[in-house]
């Protein structure tokens, strides 16, 4: 006979914010430290997520305000436009039919897991279909919440599949890759400030940010700031400076949106299906890493960059954790990744409507 157990406050909800902030401010630095003493790329995305995801399940009530996210996606969104090269452009021009292949392979692996999770009743109604499509995730909890699907737990699945893909590729890029022979250059956390470059990033981040936000570009506050930062850099018209203490702060905010959503409600909400969730979401990162197999064999590219490439999303996460680790090919991992969010985005909604409408949703 099932009981109902009696619901206790949560630790942190009766704390000050002001507490909360400290408390997840340190749990993150020492997170963070320890990440880094094992020479984790990311560990400043990763060890603030982790920290987030603690507080947000014992009741924190603290977020990031969405202007600070908003600023953390452009400026990794330089970060990207910084590393493109002309040489990828080449690389994409030269194998697109197997970009294309890669992205569509990924789009129907995880449509099929979607229609297979709702067909099964693993989750309400269209959910698992919502849920299960890699990229674009604002878009298809929006989408979601139109076709009367759980929206809490299609952003749980879109932002667990996100942790997931983060700390699977921080651990491949550590142990699946041999760098013993290569020493880590030193970080300088605050290096000499070049005001024309530095202003120029500001600008780029700033003004891409808001013109991706005015024409509702998916993912506009990263995209605006890569596009127009790439175009200009890639002209040789402007420099680009991002010292590392705006790239920690940028990961930390960043780190701290994505695990602050995990609270304690919606993980009872999610707990009957979580077993499969992390089933479904698991099986897309092999199977998203047996096409990087692939590729790495048919271009010759390298492991890590091509594993990377073809990761499910989030792109900032896997960003973030390409740009930390210094023996990949960043141009041509975000070139693949943009491929598949531009594909997503144009015929993954209706695929996805297709497929919510023949289950009944």
């Amino acid at each position: 006979m099932h009981q109902t157990v009696p619901s206790r406050p949560e630790p942190l909800s009766r704390l000050p914010r002001a507490v909360q902030w400290m408390l997840l401010a340190v749990l993150s630095a020492v997170l963070a430290g320890l990440l880094e003493f094992l020479q984790l790329p990311a560990a400043l995305l990763v060890g603030p997520m982790l920290a987030g995801i603690a507080a947000g399940v014992n009741g924190a009530t603290v977020r990031p305000p969405r202007i600070a996210f908003i600023a953390a996606q452009a400026v990794v969104g330089c970060l990207i436009a910084k590393a493109v090269e002309p040489e990828i452009f080449r690389s994409f021009v030269s194998d697109w039919p197997l970009f294309l292949v890669v992205v569509l392979a990924t789009l129907a692996a995880s449509s099929l897991l979607g229609y297979m999770g709702s067909r099964w009743k693993v989750l309400p109604g269209t959910t698992a279909v919502w849920g299960s499509t890699p990229g674009a995730a604002n878009a298809m909890v929006l989408m979601a919440e139109a076709f009367g699907a759980d929206v809490r737990l299609v952003a749980f699945m879109q932002y667990l599949r996100v942790i997931f893909v983060s700390l699977a590729a921080a651990l491949i890029a550590k142990f699946w890759v041999d760098t013993s022979g290569v020493a880590a250059p030193p970080i300088v956390w605050f290096p000499t400030i070049d005001w024309p470059a530095f202003g120029a990033t500001i600008a780029i981040a700033a003004v891409g940010g808001a013109v991706g936000r005015a024409i509702k570009l998916p993912g506009g506050t990263f995209l605006g700031p890569m596009i127009l930062g790439a175009a200009l850099h890639l002209g040789g018209y402007i420099n680009l400076q991002l010292p590392q203490w705006l790239l920690g702060l940028s990961y930390m905010v960043i780190g701290w949106w994505i695990g602050l959503n995990f609270t304690r409600p919606i993980l009872l909400h999610a707990a009957r299906a979580l077993p499969q969730i992390i089933g479904s979401i698991l099986v897309l990162i092999a199977f998203c890493a047996a096409l990087g197999y692939v590729l790495s064999l048919a271009l010759g590219i390298d492991p890590l960059t091509a594993y990377l490439a073809t990761s499910p999303g989030g792109m900032d996460s896997v960003a973030i954790i390409a740009a930390a680790s210094n023996r990949v090919d960043l141009s041509f991992i975000m070139a693949l990744q943009m491929a598949r969010f531009l594909i997503v985005l144009i015929i993954g909604p209706p695929l996805v409507r297709l497929l919510a409408r023949s289950l009944g949703g």
